[in-house]
């Protein structure tokens, strides 16, 4: 693997932020978008490595600039369309 999701013993990339006590949500929206992600898989359209090859498909400059939770958001966002639960329209106008 050579993509921008594999960084695991890359140099110059900087220190690990390490958070003391840190909380498993840093936003409240960040638990409603693990919450989507969870009641979304319910549906069984897709597998973990499916899950997680999507991540991994989002273009490298979006990784890099995007949280954790934001990326599974955009992903989720992608999957949902895809899975035909949503228009790309409906996303879009939020109707």
């Amino acid at each position: 693997m050579n993509g921008v999701h594999d960084m695991g013993g890359m140099q110059d990339m900087g220190p690990i932020k390490y958070e003391q006590n840190e909380p498993v949500f840093h936003m409240p929206w960040e638990g409603r978008v693990y919450a989507m992600n969870r009641a979304m898989g319910a549906w069984l359209k897709w597998n973990l490595d499916a899950w997680r090859f999507d991540i991994e498909l989002l273009p490298p400059t979006d990784y890099l600039r995007m949280s954790y939770y934001e990326r599974w958001f955009a992903t989720l966002q992608g999957r949902a369309v895809k899975y035909g639960f949503v228009t790309k329209e409906e996303l879009e106008t939020g109707k």
